[in-house]
């Protein structure tokens, strides 16, 4: 191991012990603030998770002074769009892969029958042909909306279904993921070391 190899993993550390708020999709419930509040805890900072309707939403409540970041997902539809279309004032400079909270197809109490279902984007082919699909913008607004009477069934977690007091239909488990950090920060600032390939 070389020494610029040592001084670039330092730096990177530095750069990621500075973030305190994470800013990532909502409502509460989601696989984005499960990891948001595990991040954080695995580096032991006392930080806060600001919870957004649409993940992009962090952009325009966040501070680009490295000690914010937004937080994304590998299966997350635009991610591209996050990462190259704000190159100039974010940076990916992080990720990890975390266990999503189970993964369930819920439904309304007063209703047996489904043929209308609520999901986010990216676990949607989970009830492929099994009802008409309708998107959400994250797993927790599918669940709110089908508890209020809009549709039969959300796909959605296990927290967001018990909190809308869904009832169980399917259960797919957990999703190994991978999570995506993007520190926010001027365009003047040094690149965050080890960072900078694409794909």
């Amino acid at each position: 191991m070389n020494d610029d190899h040592v001084d670039s993993k330092g730096d990177r550390e530095d750069a990621l012990s500075r973030i305190t708020v994470i800013h990532t999709l909502g409502p509460a419930g989601t696989n984005l603030e499960k990891a948001a509040h595990h991040w954080l805890a695995e580096r032991g900072i006392a930080g806060e998770v600001v919870l957004h309707a649409e993940v992009e939403d962090g952009l325009d409540a966040m501070a680009f002074d490295s000690t914010e970041a937004i937080l994304a997902c590998a299966v997350y539809p635009r991610l591209h769009d996050l990462v190259f279309q704000n190159l100039h004032r974010l940076e990916m400079a992080d990720s990890f892969i975390l266990d999503t909270h189970d993964m369930v197809l819920a439904g309304r109490r007063d209703r047996t029958a489904v043929s209308t279902i609520v999901s986010h984007p990216a676990p949607s082919s989970l009830v492929a042909e099994r009802g008409e699909i309708t998107l959400a913008s994250s797993n927790s607004r599918a669940a709110a909306l089908c508890a209020a009477g809009q549709y039969d069934a959300c796909v959605t977690t296990g927290p967001a279904a018990a909190a809308e007091g869904l009832r169980l239909i399917e259960n797919f488990g957990p999703v190994p993921m991978i999570f995506t950090l993007h520190i926010g920060r001027n365009r003047g600032e040094g690149r965050v070391a080890g960072s900078g390939s694409t794909c």
